[in-house]
């Protein structure tokens, strides 16, 4: 197989040795396992057979926090869901969080799992990531789902912005009561590190971007996904579906005008919800179904 890899990626050959891991999901029991990827030791799980979907948590999360949507997706197609730098199980290295750098690994990732091409699905820092590999790594993607992210930082309303702001040791000290730091305690490699994760998590929120134009060069066919009650501003959804290359136009009776993209806006659903909305699973299940467009 040809290298997917840039030319700075580092990738073991070899996985560590799978295990099976217990799961009242529907889908069969999932392959798990640790990869080393530029310097990381990445665990993933891997559910289902079929076409495979790369699926990535939100900041702060990890695998476990998608596994009511996982099983529905993982029904008919092949689901890898990866725990990101510092998240989860995959232990932290001496490396800031970013989406480039964690774009790079899970592209190299791909290749060690014997993976070529693959849909694309994330969730907030997770979607941020996927955004990026679409970006960096146009070949590696076959379709994009990006869920409740901004493609420029000014996209999230103002009051996020503020929240962000904040982010650091005391904001770690205030959470440990709430389920994600339950979960993270639960399954991280060092379970002390919290509040390293939450700074570089704030780290990375601080830095302003802009990947308008590098978004107006995506080809993969991209589904967004916000709620109506969501952190992003609905008119910066707009926009962002405007530079995909969707809401130009009339499209005609016959739809021969419609673009490549997809945008959904789910009634009721905040950014804290919309991944444990059931409407999430019926709106993106369809477009990873549908057949890719001619010429894709």
């Amino acid at each position: 197989m040809e290298s997917l890899l840039p030319a700075t990626a580092h990738t073991d050959a070899t996985t560590t040795t799978v295990t099976k891991k217990g799961t009242d999901m529907e889908t069969a029991t999932p392959r798990t396992g640790y990869a080393r990827v530029n310097g990381l030791n990445v665990y993933y799980e891997i559910h289902g057979t079929g076409e495979s979907l790369i699926l990535l948590h939100g900041g702060l999360g990890a695998t476990d926090m998608v596994g009511g949507l996982l099983s529905l997706l993982a029904n008919g197609r092949q689901v890898i869901a990866v725990d990101l730098q510092a998240h989860g199980r995959t232990a932290d290295i001496d490396r800031p969080l970013s989406y480039e750098a964690m774009a790079n690994d899970i592209a190299a990732l791909m290749p060690v799992l014997g993976i070529e091409r693959a849909d694309f699905m994330g969730y907030s820092l997770g979607a941020g990531v996927a955004l990026r590999t679409a970006i960096q790594h146009p070949d590696v993607v076959r379709k994009l789902v990006v869920v409740s992210t901004v493609c420029k930082r000014d996209g999230w309303y103002s009051e996020s912005l503020a929240a962000m702001a904040q982010m650091g040791p005391a904001t770690a000290e205030m959470i440990k009561q709430s389920p994600i730091y339950e979960l993270y305690a639960r399954v991280a490699p060092k379970p002390e590190d919290w509040p390293v994760l939450v700074t570089k998590v704030g780290d990375l929120l601080r830095k302003d971007f802009d990947w308008s134009n590098e978004v107006t060069a995506i080809r993969a066919p991209t589904l967004l996904v916000f709620g109506d009650a969501d952190s992003v501003r609905i008119a910066h959804a707009v926009e962002f579906f405007g530079l995909l290359g969707g809401g130009k136009k009339d499209v005609g009776w016959d739809g021969s005008g419609m673009s490549d993209a997809r945008l959904a806006i789910l009634p009721g659903v905040t950014h804290y919800t919309i991944f444990c909305s059931p409407a999430l699973a019926t709106t993106v299940i369809p477009f990873l179904d549908a057949p890719m467009p001619k010429g894709k």
